[in-house]
């Protein structure tokens, strides 16, 4: 069966309007200059409206989206339940003078549901709250130094970054440092060297860095890394704010077995609402409580409202489960797609957040040109960075996904004939 080919000429003509008014047109993530939608031709640049697991562009064209909009659409785009809560609590206020009760509840929610929190800190990104939880650990200890895993992703403060990006200098970077995943003999190392000096510890529950085969947890890993951190008065900061959800409602450090100190969430909390939380144990209240961090919109109370339904929600569907579970059922069919065109699709990661590479070269053209096929038919892919499920995907969904995928497959195997046997 073929599929039409979408065409995007609004997209192209308001992009071109954009250039003059916007660095780079559309600046971050979303935009060309620093996206995945390679070649450029073959994506849309503008969304019109969204709802459950689809968005249409400005041109007029459906997509299964599995970007989820980087992850926030957890439940469905507009979902009922949440653009209720939502709705309610607008009608009471939402940017107020003071906090709403809503505060409250969300908090204890949180400490009811995920299995560390005893507390609860509000902010609006993830970047503030990894941010945050960097600021809590050096608070909490009186240290400098924080290990980062290399390639981990953790917002685009400074600090985050590398020295020599534009804008970032020594100074804000001095204080890292960057260990290979998975590498419990470096973290050993790093400690015999800055022990006394080691405020914490952050990483993301698995390796899903772009650009690469995500890497889960070797066996033992995260225990070895708890033991050392407790030995040694690190706070183990877990960056749950990409995958929080998605793997077990508790928490992603419970799914793999461990528990950290501090836990950062954002994407998938609210289902699109703008907000996120830092939860830890008792031992860092103190801290929490001392660092000075606000914003003018940190306790607006309709992102609360949506959060508290958006949790209750996928508790009552056993949402992460279910994201895993319709995940294996999408990568196993894929897998299947691509090798009957003689293509080796490799899926790593958790099949909730999966991440997935056409082995047949190294060069990431296979993939690029895969995505940029089955986007161009209404399948919304990219090409180096994870993928998202979100409990309104349907089987016909899913169906629909694997059949374009498989014209996908037959395309770029016809066109690259030469590179299938490598």
């Amino acid at each position: 069966m073929s599929h039409p080919v979408y065409k995007t000429d609004k997209s192209l003509e308001l992009f071109k309007r954009a250039l003059k008014v916007l660095p780079a047109g559309i600046p971050g993530h979303l935009g060309p200059v620093e996206s995945q939608f390679i070649p450029t031709r073959a994506f849309p640049f503008y969304a019109d409206r969204v709802k459950d697991s689809y968005f249409w562009d400005i041109d007029g064209n459906r997509y299964i989206d599995y970007m989820c909009a980087y992850g926030p659409n957890v439940l469905g785009y507009n979902n009922p339940v949440v653009e209720a809560a939502a709705a309610a609590q607008r009608e009471k206020g939402d940017c107020m003078a003071l906090p709403g009760r809503v505060q409250v509840e969300l908090a204890e929610l949180l400490v009811d549901t995920i299995e560390i929190a005893d507390w609860a800190y509000f902010m609006k990104n993830g970047n503030d709250a990894t941010s945050f939880a960097v600021m809590m650990a050096r608070a909490a200890t009186g240290r400098n130094k924080i290990i980062r895993i290399e390639g981990g992703y953790h917002g685009v403060a400074a600090w985050t970054q590398a020295a020599g990006r534009p804008g970032v200098t020594d100074a804000d970077v001095g204080h890292n440092i960057i260990l290979p995943w998975n590498d419990v003999a470096a973290f050993e190392r790093a400690i015999a060297e800055h022990g006394s000096d080691i405020a914490g510890f952050i990483a993301t529950p698995y390796d899903h860095r772009i650009f690469a085969d995500n890497q889960l947890p070797a066996e033992g890993y995260w225990q070895k890394i708890r033991q050392l951190c407790t030995a040694n008065g690190i706070v183990l900061i877990v960056d749950d704010v990409r995958c929080g959800f998605r793997l077990d409602l508790a928490g992603s450090a419970r799914y793999f077995g461990f528990k950290p100190d501090l836990a950062c969430y954002c994407k998938a909390i609210a289902n699109g609402y703008n907000i996120s939380t830092v939860v830890g144990i008792e031992a860092l209240r103190t801290a929490a409580a001392h660092v000075f961090y606000t914003g003018s919109y940190w306790s607006a109370a309709v992102p609360m409202a949506a959060a508290v339904a958006t949790i209750k929600e996928l508790q009552r569907l056993d949402g992460a489960n279910l994201m895993l579970a319709k995940g294996k059922a999408l990568t196993d069919g894929l897998v299947s797609a691509a090798a009957r065109h003689g293509l080796d699709l490799k899926i790593s990661g958790a099949e909730s957040m999966w991440y997935m590479r056409i082995t047949n070269d190294d060069s990431l053209m296979l993939q690029q040109e895969f995505c940029a096929e089955c986007t161009k038919r209404g399948v919304f892919f990219v090409s180096h960075h994870n993928h998202f499920i979100n409990t309104s995907l349907t089987d016909d969904d899913i169906r629909q996904t694997l059949e374009i995928a498989d014209e996908a497959f037959s395309i770029v195997a016809g066109r690259n004939p030469q590179r299938l046997n490598k």
